[in-house]
C-alpha cells in the first residue's frame, strides 16, 4: 500500500504507516475497492482496535476482530436488504472476513427503531456520516484508491485515535448510550495505556 495519503497531513501519515504494517488490513482495504460499493469507506471500530492494540495495548489480531464496518453511501436503494446484499458481496469476495456493511444514506429511516433515540436527519455524504459516529476516536474512516493511494476522512481529527483518547462523540450519541458502550467495550482493560474520558 501506498503511504502517500489524501489529505496530505503529518497525522494521516502517521495512520498510512500503521495500517501499511498491518498485511490483513491492507487485504481488507483491497476486498472493499475491488468490491465495488459505492463510496466504500472501512471504519470505526476495526481501526481504532488496530491503532490501540499496536500502541496502547497487548497488539492486534485479526481473529480477535468482531466486525469489519464497511461505510458505504447509495442514495438509490434506502433498503435494510441493501445493506445485507452489500455484506454477502463483501463475503464472496473474502468470507473469512467478518463484514458488516451500512449504507449511511439510510440510517435515518432505521436509527429511531433500532437506538431507542429521537428521529436523525438524512445524512448528505460519507463525511457527514462519520460525523456523528460513537467515538471521536472511531470518527475515522479510510480507502484505497485504484491507484494504491491511501484516503482518509476524519472529520473530527485523527488525535483522540493515534493518541488513545476514548472520548464521547455528542453529535448523535446520548449519554446513556455512550455509557452503555463504554462497560461493553471496557478500553481500560483491553487498552491499558488508553486514557478513557466518561460521558
Amino acid at each position: 500500500m501506498s503511504l502517500s495519503t489524501e489529505p496530505r497531513a503529518p497525522r494521516a501519515a502517521e495512520l498510512a504507516e500503521l495500517l501499511a504494517a498491518c498485511p490483513w488490513l491492507v487485504r481488507v482495504l483491497g476486498v472493499v475497492r475491488e468490491a465495488g460499493l459505492p463510496d466504500a469507506w472501512v471504519g470505526a471500530g476495526v481501526l481504532r482496535d488496530l491503532v490501540w492494540g499496536r500502541r496502547f495495548g497487548g497488539g492486534f489480531e485479526p481473529r480477535d476482530v468482531r466486525d469489519v464496518d464497511v461505510a458505504f453511501f447509495d442514495p438509490h436503494n434506502l433498503t435494510r436488504s441493501g445493506d445485507a446484499a452489500a455484506t454477502e458481496l463483501l463475503r464472496r469476495h473474502d468470507p473469512a472476513i467478518p463484514w458488516e456493511a451500512t449504507n449511511q444514506a439510510a440510517v435515518h429511516t432505521w436509527y429511531e427503531s433500532v437506538f431507542g433515540a429521537g428521529p436523525v436527519d438524512a445524512l448528505r455524504s460519507i463525511a457527514e456520516a462519520v460525523t456523528t459516529w460513537p467515538e471521536t476516536a472511531t470518527a475515522v474512516a479510510v480507502r484505497l484508491d485504484a491507484a494504491g493511494t491511501l484516503h482518509v476522512c476524519a472529520p473530527l481529527g485523527l488525535d483522540d485515535l493515534l493518541d488513545g483518547i476514548w472520548r464521547r462523540n455528542p453529535r448523535r450519541v446520548t449519554v446513556e448510550l455512550s455509557r452503555a458502550r463504554l462497560a461493553r467495550h471496557d478500553p481500560g482493560r483491553r487498552w491499558p495505556k488508553v486514557r478513557v474520558l466518561p460521558p
